[in-house]
């Protein structure tokens, strides 16, 4: 099993990073979350992985942090959701976010997820909310340092609007990651992005 890969991020879109080791080029499927932790190209990274092979091919899933990839493999044992429809969900919101819909039943937040119903989203919670009791306090109760670059349904909709508009993933990813901490909105975010585009 693959537990993690590190090295050089040749190229990062939705949902893919392609991450390079020892000359080989890893293509790695990823969330919106961990795609805005990645780092610039050609700059080394770390992420947790979990290897899947089935008769149709071999995939290999990356995560920015332990508690996402194992929030993934939670998901990933709920009866109707695989490996994509959980990297979907991860994709939704911030993973604090995710913790506090599954343990307080927020059906109506995670059904909000592409290709996630309401009863899919009431199956999450029964089946997964006494498994995030434990790490969920921790989650929610954790501090956040306002000078650290915060990961929160804002900045991945800031991000989805610039790739609207035409401007590549990578890009979009940097612009964000670069004025999010000084707006409050997606739309801000995107207003000050758009007003340093070509500085």
């Amino acid at each position: 099993m693959i537990n993690f890969i590190e090295g050089k991020v040749v190229a990062k879109y939705e949902g893919t990073a392609i991450i390079e080791n020892n000359g080989l080029g890893y293509e790695v499927n990823i969330s919106n979350n961990t795609l805005v932790q990645l780092p610039n190209l050609n700059e080394t990274v770390r992420l947790h992985t979990v290897l899947l092979v089935r008769e149709d091919g071999i995939s290999l899933f990356g995560f920015s942090t332990i508690e996402e990839k194992d929030l993934f493999n939670k998901l990933t044992t709920v009866s109707g959701i695989g490996a994509k429809s959980a990297l979907v969900i991860l994709s939704s919101q911030s993973y604090p976010n995710l913790v506090s819909c599954i343990i307080n039943g927020d059906v109506n937040t995670l059904s909000k997820a592409k290709g996630i119903g309401k009863k899919t989203a009431e199956r999450i919670v029964l089946e997964l909310k006494d498994k995030m009791d434990a790490i969920g306090a921790f989650t929610l109760q954790a501090s956040v340092d306002e000078s650290a670059y915060v990961i929160n349904q804002d900045v991945t909709d800031a991000i989805d609007l610039l790739v609207s508009l035409g401007i590549p993933v990578s890009q979009a990813t940097n612009l964000v990651k670069k004025y999010a901490n000084e707006c409050k909105t997606a739309e801000e975010i995107v207003g000050k992005c758009l007003q340093n585009l070509n500085t």
